[in-house]
């Protein structure tokens, strides 16, 4: 019996090691199926480049965060191109960030009925479609899909009626002086941008969230400044884009809102620091605490600009104002060669106020009615829209205007990367350390290893 437990327990040691070696075989594989379960059910990853390329920018984590529903992207292209599985990556960002999101990559060539029911014309496009309503994209950028979620997730389309019929800036219009490019940029965020001819009509409509009226180059029709007072008297909120000259039947809007004009036209001599050639434009470069330019901090320029005064009529509130630098004035004279300010003839100096922000309550309904006046309509326009800080001062001026919130902040406009310049010394140095101490450190790395193997034998 003695033999037989000893024999046994003999076998059992020699199985110790085959054992241990099944139960860590075990416990690997029961590690990883857990570990492959988790990554499943639990996606994470982590965006270590120092720009945050391959992350959505806060301005589309805010786009897709307001969505309550599945978002649905359908890429029109080859699965296995290079263009589809890069555009595949892109829309992986949003779904990490919206996990009810379903992606789809189809091939044209495949499915030509989806592909013509889509109204896809090039390869490479997308349809968004959310709670049934749907857009096909032509650009494949981050803002143009994060522009498009956003239109898709807004509820109701508010109108921005922009007046013309008399020579005014228009909003379709491509020509240096119209309001193109803004008219875009309040598409691309949910508006709808339309012309409104006050003179073919009995009244501003009343679904109008903003008007914008800009100075027009012949009399107003008769009727027209009267449907505008009536606009202002039943609560609707304006924004008024001025410019040097007559006023050509608009006095009597000046009058109901208490504006004083000062005459001439702002000089600034801070603009020749931006590069801007001639004196004549209003630099804005301190923003008030205020709402209105809560966002700002990049200098907006006026060419042509006026100035007014502060104090509106009664019943209106002055809210805030920007103002240009202590370094200018209204200039009264001829705006070409040497010119300098003559308290004389009563130019004053700055700052002067260039855009003044009105309001007053509406106690019928408990709102509050907005007026914006601005100095210049140059600074909105397709030619200057894009310089400094304007582009931000337009967007600004319409959000406060709006109700809050509905002004959608879209992602930037990718920036081309910096490029890498290194002076003299810099250059001498990487290649110093790449040509003589690298090679120097793995030889004296392998000496010692040598040496070592050396003494051990």
């Amino acid at each position: 019996m003695k033999r037989i437990l000893t024999l046994a327990a003999t076998q059992l040691g020699r199985l110790n090691r085959p054992l241990a070696d099944g139960l860590f075989l075990m416990l690997l594989l029961a590690v990883l199926i857990a570990g492959g379960w988790l990554v499943a059910r639990h996606d994470r990853y982590w965006d270590w480049t120092a720009a945050g390329s391959n992350s959505l920018t806060p301005e589309s984590l805010a786009i897709l965060g307001r969505l309550d529903g599945p978002l649905r992207a359908t890429v029109f292209a080859d699965p296995a191109s290079p263009l589809g599985k890069g555009i595949k990556r892109l829309l992986a960002r949003y779904r990490q960030a919206h996990p009810g999101m379903r992606i789809e990559v189809v091939d044209p060539q495949l499915f030509p009925e989806r592909t013509r029911d889509a109204g896809v014309t090039l390869i490479g496009q997308i349809l968004l479609d959310y709670r049934g309503r749907r857009e096909t994209l032509s650009e494949i950028s981050e803002r143009a899909i994060s522009a498009a979620i956003a239109r898709l997730g807004s509820s109701r389309i508010p109108w921005v009626a922009v007046v013309e019929g008399h020579g005014e800036r228009a909003i379709q219009g491509e020509g240096g002086a119209d309001l193109g490019r803004l008219g875009r940029e309040l598409t691309e965020r949910g508006f709808l941008a339309r012309p409104l001819d006050l003179g073919r009509v009995d009244e501003v409509p009343i679904n109008t969230r903003i008007l914008v009226l800009s100075t027009p180059r012949i009399p107003l029709f008769p009727g027209v400044i009267e449907r505008l007072v009536a606009y202002l008297n039943r609560g609707g909120n304006l924004l008024w884009l001025l410019d040097p000259g007559p006023l050509n039947g608009l006095e009597p809007l000046a009058e109901y809102l208490g504006l004083t004009i000062l005459p001439g036209t702002v000089v600034d001599a801070d603009a020749a620091a931006l590069g801007v050639a001639t004196p004549a434009v209003a630099v804005i470069a301190e923003y008030p605490d205020h709402p209105l330019s809560a966002e700002l901090d990049v200098p907006a320029l006026l060419p042509g600009s006026i100035a007014f005064g502060t104090e509106p009529a009664p019943g209106w509130i002055l809210d805030t104002y920007l103002a240009t630098g202590a370094r200018s004035w209204n200039e009264l004279g001829r705006l070409d060669g040497l010119i300098d300010r003559d308290e004389v003839i009563g130019e004053q100096p700055g700052p002067l106020p260039v855009v003044l922000a009105l309001s007053r309550p509406i106690p019928e309904d408990g709102h509050e009615q907005r007026v914006l006046v601005v100095g210049d309509g140059d600074f909105a326009s397709n030619a200057q829209i894009g310089a400094y800080g304007n582009r931000a001062l337009a967007l600004a001026l319409l959000a406060w205007l709006s109700d809050p919130g509905e002004i959608t902040v879209l992602p930037p406009d990718p920036r081309e990367p910096d490029a890498l310049v290194l002076d003299e010394q810099q250059r001498l140095r990487m290649g110093l350390g790449s040509l003589v101490l690298l090679p120097a450190i793995f030889l004296l790395i392998g000496l010692g290893i040598r040496w070592l193997r050396w003494r051990g034998t």
